[in-house]
Formats: C-alpha cells, sequence, structure tokens
C-alpha cells in the first residue's frame, strides 16, 4: 500500500513508518519540523528513516498541515491508500500558552487532511486522538461509550473536534474513519517535553524535579511499540458503516482506545526511572496544574474484541528501554 503519515518526523509517526517500511508499503511522510521541541531530535529520526533498509519506499516532504494549497499538491500527486494523521500540535499545558497554534494544526490542519482525503478517494484515515477528551469523567475506566463533551484543556477540544470532523465526512462522503485516543505514550526517543523525559534528565543530573499532586496522579503510560502494532492493526481493519443505539446516521467510522489497562501511580513511575537510572530523585511536591487530570484508565475491550491485540509492556520494562536509549544518545 501506500500510506501518507503526517508527523512523520514525529514519535508515533517515526516508529510507524519504520514498521511499514519493513512490512513493503511505500510512505511518504510530511512533518512541519517546529521548534515545539528541539527539532535535532525530529532530524535523528529522519536520518535513520532515510537509511533503512527498505528507505526506497519512503519519501520525506516537509509540509504544514495548515498549507492548504500544499496538502491539495501533496494528495493530487500521490495515490494514497491509507493516510494515519499523526501531525498535530500536542501538550496540554502549552494550549494554555498557545493557544492559536493548535486551531492552525489541529483543527484547519484536520480539515485539509479531510478534504484530500474526500477528493481522492482514500481508502482509510486513521488519525490521532487522546485520551485528554475523557476530561475529568469520574468513571472508570474510560470507555468509547463515555461521553466527552467537557474537555479541560483547548488540547483536549481539538482532539474531541477531530472526531466529530471524521464522522461528519464519513457519514457525508463514506470516507472510513478511525480515531484513536492514545494513553500517555512513553519510549525511547520520545518527546522531550514529556514528564519522563525531564525527568529522567533531571535525575541523571542531580536536579529537582516537580512531582504535581504528590505524585498521586494516575496514567495509562502506554509504551511505544504497543501503540504503534494497535495502529498498524487498526490500519488493516477498514470500519464497516453502522447503526449506534443514539443516532440513525450511518457512517463507516469508529474510535479505540490505545492504553496499557493498567493505571500506573506518578510515584511509581518515578520509582521506575530512579531504578533504571540507579538514582534516587529529589522532589519539589506542587499542587496540581490547570488543565491536568487527576487519573487515565483506557477500556480497551473493543480494541481486543476487533484486533485481537492487548498493550501489554510493564512500566518497569518500557523506562528500562528508554533509560538506556537516553544515556546512549546523550552520552
Amino acid at each position: 500500500m501506500k500510506v501518507l503519515v503526517t508527523g512523520g518526523a514525529g514519535f508515533i509517526g517515526f516508529y510507524l513508518t519504520q514498521v511499514l517500511l519493513s512490512r513493503g508499503d511505500d510512505v511518504v511522510g510530511i512533518d512541519n519540523l517546529n521548534d515545539y521541541y528541539d527539532p535535532q531530535l525530529k532530524h535523528d529520526r529522519l536520518a535513520i528513516l532515510h537509511a533503512h533498509e527498505n528507505a526506497s519506499g519512503y519519501q520525506f516532504i516537509e509540509l504544514d498541515l495548515a498549507d492548504r494549497l500544499g496538502i491539495e499538491q501533496l494528495f493530487q500527486e500521490h495515490a494514497f491508500d491509507i493516510v494515519v494523521n499523526l501531525g498535530a500540535q500536542a501538550g496540554v499545558r502549552y494550549s494554555i500558552e498557545n493557544p492559536h497554534a493548535y486551531v492552525d494544526s489541529n483543527l484547519v490542519g484536520f480539515v485539509n487532511i479531510l478534504e484530500g482525503c474526500r477528493q481522492t478517494k482514500v481508502k482509510h484515515l486513521v488519525y490521532a486522538s487522546s485520551s485528554s477528551v475523557y476530561g475529568m469523567n469520574s468513571k472508570q475506566p474510560f470507555s468509547t461509550d463515555d461521553r466527552v463533551d467537557y474537555p479541560i484543556s483547548l488540547y483536549a477540544a481539538t482532539k474531541k473536534s477531530n472526531e466529530l470532523m471524521a464522522h461528519t465526512y464519513s457519514h457525508l462522503y463514506d470516507i472510513p474513519t478511525t480515531g484513536l485516543r492514545f494513553f500517555t505514550v512513553y519510549g525511547p526517543m520520545g518527546r522531550p517535553d514529556m514528564a519522563y523525559f525531564s525527568f529522567t534528565k533531571k535525575i541523571l543530573n542531580g536536579e529537582t524535579i516537580d512531582v504535581f499532586n504528590n505524585g498521586e496522579m494516575k496514567r495509562d503510560f502506554t509504551y511505544i511499540d504497543d501503540i504503534v502494532e494497535g495502529v498498524v492493526r487498526v490500519m488493516d481493519r477498514i470500519p464497516q458503516p453502522q447503526e449506534s443505539e443514539i443516532t440513525n446516521a450511518k457512517a463507516p467510522y469508529k474510535v479505540y482506545n490505545i492504553g496499557n489497562n493498567q493505571p500506573v501511580t506518578l510515584r511509581r513511575f518515578i520509582t521506575a526511572i530512579e531504578d533504571a537510572c540507579g538514582v534516587k530523585a529529589k522532589e519539589n511536591l506542587l499542587p496540581m496544574q490547570p488543565g491536568d487530570v487527576p487519573i487515565t484508565y483506557a477500556d480497551v475491550d473493543d480494541l481486543i474484541a476487533d484486533t485481537g491485540f492487548k498493550p501489554s509492556t510493564s512500566i518497569e520494562d518500557g523506562i528500562n528501554e528508554f533509560v538506556k536509549w537516553y544515556k546512549s544518545y546523550y552520552a
């Protein structure tokens, strides 16, 4: 197949592209290579992709999702079978500081992708949503059947909007779309703005880490290999039109959670990093931050039933792999 991966120099896009190339797919990756975090990491990921044994089937294009004409031209020049939209402005706290970046990338950019899929009759659009759409829902674990009408960050609001926009295009134009609500993705070559990355750096440097909510928050930390396995299995399963119990609207539309189904306290998470680093952390205890939620916990029954896959990497194993990479990469 010919696959478009947006956010192709990003964390998940990088790992997904390697798997797709290894199985023989042709991949076009796009990314705007912005400086939300150190662009050098993105360039290093791209260097690995260009050195892949099947790199002849890979093309990278520097392109912004909000570039309407550029995206139109991209879809016209390539007959994509599948589009995996992982490109987005990420981060909950940054959305409080810079809301316009989220509108440009996550809303305008997503409409451009939807239009490209419509105009060229793409067979399946898979796109990244987020566990943040659940907001402060009290029912646990989070199920895709739960209401998600009360986001508490603009980032979450844009991700919920993506799901609504995808459903509209699935209903109106019969475009099969699948949304993936990722739960706290981590692993080697991950995003430096994530807590596990900054904690490791500070612990190894003997610096103090900020621990919010006294370390009592829980997260469904999901290792990158599990995320990518889930994405690939969903890519290959095109949703069929179906009616829900709520509406008569038929649409080839589906949403899944991809999470570890085993929430871990921030305290256990920090202990795993300490053990992997061989260093005890110095801590600065702080209250919970605006936009944060106390717990994320994924119900993945639908994912298991439809794809036969369930994420299973333990936080200790995953953090060990990350710290090994970190020490090697930063010498």
